[in-house]
């Protein structure tokens, strides 16, 4: 079997979208499971040396249709963490307000200060497919936002911002079976809106708008497309792009002079 670090890597070769979302990589749910619980373990010891060192912070933008899993990969994956060190932006519909101002301009405005993990519930790059479906922008323009994006993520990676670009692929029947449970559930009657029945009938206009953008992205700093159908692999996958990426900061504890020492407190 692959390594967790190989599979992230296939990750990055589906920009086309054609990859299966409900492919497993020959992993079952239990182990699955267990590993990514281990995996989360870890997590508060590289916070912790994150935010003690606030030279670097992890960016986690995270894509996908509705129903894709976004909340649900948000809670799992930061449970556990402090709080203080962590900051999510949910970005929805711009407002008219918005909608005067640069695209990028909301987004930077949720850029955190060194030594945080920041988690964006929808990305920049929707500002570039939605605009351009919904005939905002035409192709010259979106061309133009992909570009000012590639600057904006050069930007980011000089000032020691690691940017990871998650992709959650579910399948249309999973996209139903979804929605199909939210309105089941009289809990989860608040989460449906009528933008989600007109999403689920241009499920594969948006995927392909996706695949195009995805395809068209200059960066330096790759798409994971995460087949997300089972959300138990979600769940894993992230857990160990955050990881490998903890581990691949150049990150020691910090060794301040200290302003007083042993000999001090016997004193008292």
């Amino acid at each position: 079997m692959s390594s967790l670090n190989e599979l992230l890597d296939q990750c990055t070769t589906f920009t086309d979208l054609s990859i299966d979302p409900a492919l497993t990589f020959g992993l079952e749910k239990n182990l699955a499971d267990e590993l990514a619980q281990k995996i989360r373990d870890g997590f508060d010891y590289q916070q912790q040396l994150l935010w003690a060192n606030r030279s670097h912070s992890v960016l986690l933008w995270l894509q996908g249709t509705d129903c894709s899993g976004k909340d649900g990969a948000i809670r799992n994956l930061l449970r556990g963490l402090n709080p203080q060190g962590v900051r999510v932006g949910d970005f929805q519909k711009p407002t008219a307000v918005q909608l005067q101002q640069p695209f990028l301009q909301r987004y930077q405005e949720q850029i955190p200060p060194a030594g945080y993990i920041s988690v964006f519930n929808r990305t920049p790059y929707e500002a570039v497919v939605s605009d351009l479906a919904d005939g905002f922008i035409n192709a010259e323009q979106a061309d133009a936002r992909l570009q000012q994006l590639h600057e904006f993520e050069l930007l980011l990676k000089a000032r020691n911002y690691h940017v990871l670009k998650v992709y959650l692929h579910i399948s249309k029947d999973e996209q139903k079976r979804r929605l199909e449970q939210r309105l089941i559930n009289p809990e989860k009657h608040w989460k449906i809106s009528s933008n989600d029945l007109a999403g689920h009938q241009r499920f594969e206009e948006i995927r392909t708008n996706w695949a195009d953008i995805l395809g068209k992205a200059k960066t330096d700093q790759p798409w994971y497309i995460i087949p997300s159908d089972n959300k138990w692999l979600r769940n894993l996958l992230l857990a160990q792009l955050l990881h490998r990426t903890f581990a691949q900061l150049p990150l020691t504890w910090p060794q301040p002079s200290l302003p007083f020492g042993l000999e001090d407190l016997t004193r008292l």
